[in-house]
């Protein structure tokens, strides 16, 4: 005998394409979601990473510019102890020649002639005083000049004052006083 379906096929081959194709689309959004959550827990695990990364870096990065301003500070501190060195150097080096100064100065003096005060800014001295004559003032400049210790002298002002019958000059003169760095090359240069 011949079987004869009645049941309706068409309805459960749709129902069953149906039923599969709801679980592909289950299946492909379920595969979806674990792409998009690994990628999701991936990326934010890569992102921690960097975030550490970073920190680490932020902190040595601090740590090598607290290190670079200590640098700073003792290259600062260095400069000034150097600054002081040369100036208690200079001071040494100077003291003799204030020495010397004062001891030329001395045997420049002519008779009849005195000092009033004088000032030294570096290596220039300006000199004040009283004179009877003006001749005794060229007298000194001219020892001044002879002398190893000075040179240039320049008068600045000379002012003539008669007093009881007696003529007194009062000047100003300028006088640079050499190294005994500058002593040296003068006497090499005459050597020659």
């Amino acid at each position: 005998m011949t079987r004869i379906n009645l049941l309706p096929w068409r309805e459960t081959l749709r129902y069953e394409r149906k039923r599969q194709f709801t679980s592909v689309v289950v299946g492909a959004a379920f595969l979806m979601l674990a792409i998009i959550g690994y990628a999701y827990i991936h990326i934010g695990g890569k992102m921690d990473d960097q975030n550490a990364r970073n920190r680490f870096l932020d902190a040595e990065i601090a740590k090598v510019d607290d290190r670079i301003k200590e640098i700073k500070e003792l290259e600062t501190k260095k400069e000034l102890l150097l600054n002081r060195m040369d100036v208690i150097q200079n001071l040494q080096t100077r003291r003799p020649m204030v020495v010397h100064m004062l001891d030329k100065l001395v045997l420049a003096l002519p008779d009849g002639l005195f000092l009033t005060n004088f000032e030294q800014t570096g290596l220039e001295l300006t000199i004040k005083g009283q004179a009877q004559s003006n001749a005794r003032v060229s007298a000194f400049m001219r020892n001044l000049d002879e002398s190893e210790w000075f040179d240039s002298p320049t008068l600045e002002v000379i002012e003539v004052k008669e007093k009881d019958g007696s003529r007194s000059s009062k000047f100003t003169l300028k006088v640079k006083q050499l190294t005994p760095e500058e002593i040296e090359a003068k006497k090499a240069e005459e050597d020659e």
